[in-house]
């Protein structure tokens, strides 16, 4: 695109002198040949201090805006190791093609995330990825968002990719989260850990990138309320498999199957089947070795915790790729497979590396299977062993086919070149199953439950733009892909944003751009297209013919300018030229791709495998059947549509951010800067014209009742007054009115700029109300955010500075209430108790008056007076009772008699007496000694009454004169009560012991 069709551009002017907020006038010219000697001096006078260009951070400062402005700008920053460079909406990419050392560090990436306007920092892909997060925390719709990454093969997606992937693993992760540090912590790294499996089984050396996407993954990165990362999930698209069987000159297979042969040991090697200096006919240049920066093996050291493993990613050596077998197993480890599975995927593995070296030769007689010779045999049954499958079977599915004629099945021979694409088929198959396998294992080990999280940022990492030297069905779809990329591009921003000014009320003047809208529908178009008539042209019961179809081309797409044919060559084929240039495809082979066909008998085969994870892949998968007609048939290219809509439906729902990345020389050579290479993608992604529409646009366009609900609090609480700004309003014209006062004191506030200058031009630069939507640049809407967060935390401070006042207070009553209770209770508990003792005293008074009384009233009944004793008759003792009876008292000099009654009481404060006993045989005379407490050896003595009635008697013993002994029934309780309670005497209740004068 040369200078003359992109244009000058002229800073916006205001369309009415007066008014804040007010519409502007939007001047782009496109200069005559009058004016091209004036464009060409002022190119000549930007260019001229070269020494300034790097320090255009932001290329739509440039002026004026061309593609050699452009371009030199970016060979300035180049040249001093500057790699991002913002072009409006936009950020540019440059791969410098060696390690940055400190680029993506952990200290840049806090620095970025911690920084109030990480815009006004260098530009960086962690600006884009903070941009989106804030995004989502700011719940401006859409909430969700999309970071696009897009370029040719080889610009450096893929490590973009990764970069996002990191920074998002970082700042998404809260450490302060105590009860669920674990769970973050291993979804981090499983998310992280998913990367080295897909690149080392999705990712091959082409001749434009050592480590290209042979597959397009769409990945969603899930967070919660709290935009906090809780789960991911992985989208995939188009697996390049025709590459496990065939590769272009000096081209390699995906990466899993070198680090295989590098990294096993003589262990694993024997298992698989493969001797150290065994070659295979699928590994070419396996000598070589690839350098790259990959995360493959830099993402998975071993560590504690999540942030040493992502500052050990950024690790500046080179890694060869052929040396991350270990790391990739360790991912694998991370992830949830088990050794056992990982044994059964690298035995698949190696059962396909051997039936690449099988080879079959015609046989003599077309009605016998083709011969095998016997290093091919020994290849094959290597094979069948390590897929766990049959030998016999295996070859005679290779080499022979099953027709159905009606109900009958009749075997036929195969042709040479039909076992190749049946042995190739196999291959692709098992390949591809085993990868759709690898991905829904990752998505159950990394994805959150739906109701866990509310919110995803999506990262788009596609194949790049393709035009190689050959190119066949895979080229077209990648091409395909990448057109869709850019009309959505297109749609969203180049064209969307300008029919929105217009609409809106701005005064603006179309700014030209490349539509490819033509070439979509080339390709995708309806009633007649390339996929259709390929699609047509696949599900038609025959062997396809490459020239009869490109006739067929020709004849319904002529009168389409984005597809011409070469009548001169002799290879059918056509051309199509994208919006990054003209591609050849081939068309030899194209439909038979488009077909996709897999022999019943294979897949009938493979399941019937005895290897676990083989037989639960194919299990569920049906058996084609080869005379299914019509539009029955799924096509590889219907298949992959249907996916990329799916896809950019998901795209159109969020808001995009765009990253291009630019491939600086097509040789990857470091810091090489090729004019030639860079300017061609420049024109074609249209960067250019997007640098125009920023420079002059407004990048933020929010409706009138969004931006009230959330910037309406700045008018409200803000020291400006404008009038009263009605936050709720409903109607039209009475929201613009408001927006105009709420925008009014914005503009007010000298915050904003950082010059304090209030020019009202100026201002107007930074914002325009239209008829429904405000739209604001970068900088207005970061100085919206900025008063907003002021005004937040002045009333979150008010408000807590309420809910502190209210708590003490509520905390002051509490404390009264509870002292108030308390002394309540304590005074009660002590009436309670005062009264209980009081009780309880009366009780005892009135027991104890009552016992004294009764003991008093017993004593008096129970004690003869010595008179009544004198005057009464007492019987005449037997002689013999009365000389045992007789004792002699130490301290009386004649014998005292006692008789012999049954004794049960005795006094315990009755004097101690010594006694001697003069009688022998007295019955129970130890009663008597332990009543009157005699010197004895106590505990050996116990007192029963020595009647056969249990009755009562009591003592009264006199120190001169007769110890008289009587009895009677005893009124008292208790009466088996001892009187000592440390000896063991029991059946005395008591002694009562009165002097007699």
């Amino acid at each position: 695109m040369s200078s003359a069709d992109n244009g000058r551009i002229v800073r916006p002017v205001l369309s009415n002198g007066g008014g804040t907020a007010k519409g502007f006038v939007q001047k782009v010219h496109s200069p005559p040949s009058s004016l091209n000697d004036s464009l060409e001096g002022e190119i000549q006078a930007f260019l001229i201090d070269e020494d300034q260009l790097h320090t255009y951070d932001d290329l739509t400062k440039v002026n004026p805006v061309t593609p050699s402005t452009v371009l030199k700008c970016l060979q300035a920053r180049y040249s001093v190791k500057v790699f991002y460079t913002h072009a409006g909406c936009t950020l540019v990419a440059l791969n410098p093609f060696q390690p940055i050392p400190d680029l993506y560090s952990l200290d840049v990436m806090k620095e970025y995330h911690g920084a109030p306007q990480p815009q006004e920092f260098k530009p960086h892909i962690f600006i884009v990825a903070e941009e989106a997060y804030r995004n989502v925390q700011g719940q401006l719709e859409p909430v969700n968002q999309s970071l696009v990454v897009s370029g040719e093969s080889g610009a450096g997606k893929t490590w973009t990719s990764r970069c996002l992937m990191k920074y998002y693993a970082t700042v998404a992760a809260s450490s302060s989260v105590v009860k669920s540090q674990d769970t973050v912590e291993r979804i981090e790294r499983r998310v992280l850990d998913s990367n080295p499996i897909m690149e080392a089984f999705g990712n091959a050396c082409t001749l434009r990138n050592n480590n290209s996407s042979r597959f397009g993954k769409y990945i969603q990165l899930q967070l919660d309320r709290c935009q906090l990362l809780v789960g991911a999930s992985v989208q995939t698209y188009l697996l390049e498999k025709t590459r496990v069987a065939c590769q272009l000159a000096n081209e390699r297979n995906f990466h899993i199957f070198y680090q295989m042969m590098k990294g096993s040991t003589d262990e694993q090697r024997k298992e698989w089947k493969m001797p150290l200096r065994q070659r295979f006919v699928w590994l070419p240049n396996s000598e070589k070795t690839v350098e790259g920066r990959s995360l493959i093996c830099m993402c998975i050291k071993a560590c504690l915790y999540i942030y040493v493993i992502l500052t050990s990613t950024c690790s500046s050596r080179v890694v060869f790729i052929e040396d991350c077998f270990h790391e990739t197993v360790e991912a694998m480890v991370h992830l949830g497979i088990n050794a056992e599975r990982q044994r059964q995927i690298f035995r698949i593995l190696a059962g396909i590396l051997q039936l690449g070296n099988v080879n079959f030769s015609s046989s003599a007689d077309e009605s016998q299977p083709c011969h095998l010779d016997e290093q091919s045999k020994d290849f094959c049954q290597r094979a069948a062993e390590l897929l766990c499958v049959a030998t016999e079977e295996l070859q005679m599915c290779l080499r022979v086919r099953t027709l159905k004629a009606g109900k009958q099945s009749v075997l036929k021979p195969c042709s040479q070149a039909e076992c190749s694409v049946r042995r190739d088929c196999l291959a692709k198959v098992i390949y591809a199953q085993l990868f759709d396998w690898l991905v829904t294992f990752i998505n159950n080990s990394i994805c959150a439950d739906k109701s866990t999280w509310c919110n995803f940022i999506g990262v788009l990492d596609v194949y790049g733009f393709e035009c190689f030297q050959i190119n066949n069905l895979e080229q077209l779809c990648i091409n395909y892909a990448n057109e869709k990329l850019q009309q959505h591009f297109v749609a969203h921003y180049l064209r969307a944003q300008q029919e929105e000014y217009v609409s809106e009320g701005l005064e603006w003047s179309f700014v030209k751009y490349q539509d490819n809208q033509s070439c979509l529908d080339l390709l995708e178009g309806s009633p007649v297209s390339v996929f259709s008539l390929l699609n047509e042209e696949s599900r038609l019961n025959r062997v396809s013919d490459a020239k009869t179809f490109r006739v067929r081309l020709e004849k319904e797409l002529c009168d389409n300018a984005n597809i011409s044919w070469d009548k001169f060559s002799k290879v059918p084929h056509f051309t199509v030229a994208h919006y990054a240039g003209k591609v050849n495809y081939q068309i030899q082979g194209m439909v038979e791709k488009n077909k996709d066909p897999v022999p019943p008998e294979l897949t009938k085969m493979l399941q019937k495998s005895d290897n676990p994870l083989l037989h639960q892949i194919f299990a569920d998968k049906e058996t084609e059947n080869p005379t299914t007609k019509g539009l029955s048939k799924v096509t590889v290219v219907s298949k992959f549509k249907n996916s990329l809509e799916s896809l950019m439906k998901i795209l159109h729902t969020t808001t995009p951010h765009y990253t291009r990345c630019i491939k600086p020389n097509p040789d990857c050579k470091p810091l090489t800067f090729k004019k030639e290479e860079v300017i061609m993608q420049l024109e074609a992604c249209g960067i250019v014209e997007t640098i125009h529409i920023s420079a002059a646009g407004f990048p933020i366009r929010i409706p009138f009742k969004s931006f009230m609900q959330r910037y309406g609090p700045i008018a409200k609480y803000s020291i400006f007054k404008s009038g009263n700004v009605d936050v709720e309003a409903d109607s039209g014209d009475i929201l613009r009115q408001e927006v105009e006062k709420l925008l009014a004191v914005v503009l007010q506030n000298k915050a904003f700029d950082p010059s304090h200058n209030r020019d009202s031009e100026k201002n107007n630069l930074w914002v325009h109300c239209g008829r429904t939507k405000v739209f604001l640049t970068q900088l207005m809407l970061d100085s919206l955010e900025d008063q907003r967060k002021k005004i937040l935390s002045r009333c979150a401070f008010s408000i807590q500075c309420c809910w502190l006042k209210y708590q003490r207070h509520r905390r002051r009553v509490h404390q009264h209430s509870a002292t108030l209770i308390q002394a309540v209770v304590r005074s009660w508990l002590v009436r309670r108790r005062v009264q209980r003792c009081s009780r309880a005293a009366a009780v005892i008074q009135s027991t104890w008056r009552k016992w004294r009384a009764l003991l008093k009233s017993l004593a008096e009944t129970e004690l003869d007076d010595a008179k009544d004793l004198a005057e009464e008759d007492l019987p005449v003792l037997n002689p013999v009772i009365r000389e045992r009876g007789s004792v002699q008292l130490s301290s009386i000099q004649e014998p005292v008699s006692v008789r012999g009654w049954p004794m049960g009481l005795a006094l315990a404060s009755a004097p101690s007496i010594t006694m001697s006993l003069t009688a022998m045989g007295f019955q129970k005379m130890v009663s008597v000694m332990a009543s009157l407490n005699l010197p004895s050896r106590r505990g050996e003595y116990k007192v029963k009454p020595n009647q056969y009635s249990q009755e009562l008697a009591s003592i009264r013993a006199q120190p001169k004169g007769s110890v008289k002994l009587h009895y009677q029934r005893s009124p008292l309780l208790y009466a088996d009560t001892q009187p000592d309670m440390k000896s063991d005497v029991t059946g005395f209740n008591a002694i009562l012991l009165e002097k007699t004068l």
